[in-house]
């Protein structure tokens, strides 16, 4: 019988994921953005990928910058290894943590025993942990030769959503919204995610 309410749970669980990737969803980001007075940004938006020493010979970086070269390409800057005006440097943090919404019972819970046990505190079904991500993304754009910095923007966002092939473009999106001259100080970007809603 446990085996059985644990493959429902399964099932409800990943049919309401499917789902909501289906219909998509609207990932809310908390973005800041900064320029240096008078050190904007200029057309012509060229740019190569930089990399700090640590992230040289980091196996995701490559697949991080792939993420982030849409949101580049949407907010006007083309991609020039061989002459660009400006190198951006990404980079990502990626933090499993506790639901906020968990229960703060479980993995317990009244229920009836069986076989003598009788009412007490037991685990009446599968405890199945609801997964949550801390997740942020920045993005540095510096001016060549000068390696001066000219855009900085970082872009945060809290939530259960588990697959970062969809989640971190439209962060690397949301850090970019604004791109040369951002509004200042903190701000909320939300960006659809899949299927718009109807």
């Amino acid at each position: 019988m446990a085996r059985i309410v644990r493959l429902l749970l399964i099932a409800f669980a990943a049919t309401a994921l499917l789902g909501g990737c289906a219909t998509g969803y609207l990932l809310d980001n908390r973005v800041q953005s900064f320029t240096t007075a008078g050190a904007a940004a200029t057309p012509p938006f060229s740019y190569r990928f930089d990399r700090l020493p640590s992230q040289l010979a980091e196996p995701s970086q490559a697949t991080l910058e792939a993420y982030a070269d849409p949101a580049l390409h949407k907010a006007g800057l083309q991609r020039d290894d061989a002459a660009p005006r400006y190198s951006v440097q990404v980079s990502a943090r990626i933090q499993r943590t506790l639901s906020p919404w968990a229960d703060p019972w479980q993995p317990w819970g009244w229920g009836f025993g069986i076989g003598g046990r009788g009412w007490g505190f037991h685990r009446p079904f599968p405890y199945m942990e609801q997964p949550w991500f801390q997740r942020e993304v920045s993005v540095v754009v510096r001016e060549l030769p000068a390696n001066r910095v000219v855009f900085e923007s970082h872009a945060a966002n809290d939530g259960p959503w588990l697959d970062n092939r969809s989640v971190l473009p439209a962060m690397f999106e949301a850090a970019l919204q604004g791109f040369p001259n951002p509004p200042t100080g903190p701000r909320r970007v939300d960006i659809q995610v899949g299927a718009a809603a109807r």
